[in-house]
């Protein structure tokens, strides 16, 4: 019996890989706040609204804070994945990993307006990636990363 070629192609090598989870207490705290809204519009009424606020604006919350908390960042052998977004390695010149105070000033007054930015302000690190890409107009990518240093390792390793 001889191996044949696997019709399917292997998935890329992830070199990096960390999601951007929200605190725990935005949990309770989204909800908390969202039940108290909810109770201001029933305020004792009877009827629908008693009860629809809570049922329309309970799940709201919830997807709004899943949806918050589904970011991820993978870097593979041929790509930098942020949530939806990707970039092909070959486009990044350089990488640089950001304190508090240096993400702060990157993304401060004198920001470029075309930059590519994924921040979450509950996370103090971050990764800018500048690219260096005629046919794109932007020219770089701030990233929030708990870790930035290991980000910013596993990117220029990838890219070499």
């Amino acid at each position: 019996m001889t191996a044949e070629p696997s019709a399917r192609t292997t998935a890329p090598r992830r070199a990096y890989a960390e999601r951007l989870h929200i605190p725990w207490f935005a949990w309770p705290a989204g909800l908390g706040v969202t039940a108290l809204l909810a109770a201001e519009v029933w305020m004792g009424s009877s009827g629908l609204r008693a009860w629809v606020p809570f049922a329309v604006l309970l799940p709201v919350a919830l997807l709004l804070l899943w949806r918050a908390d589904r970011i991820r960042v993978v870097v593979t052998d041929t790509e930098l994945h942020v949530d939806d977004a990707r970039l092909p390695l070959s486009v990044i010149a350089d990488v640089i990993a950001l304190d508090a105070d240096g993400k702060r000033e990157v993304l401060g007054v004198g920001s470029h307006p075309l930059a590519f930015v994924v921040q979450r302000p509950w996370i103090k690190g971050g990764v800018q990636v500048v690219l260096d890409d005629p046919a794109d107009p932007t020219p770089f990518w701030v990233v929030s990363s708990r870790r930035p240093v290991e980000l910013a390792t596993a990117l220029l390793r990838a890219k070499n």
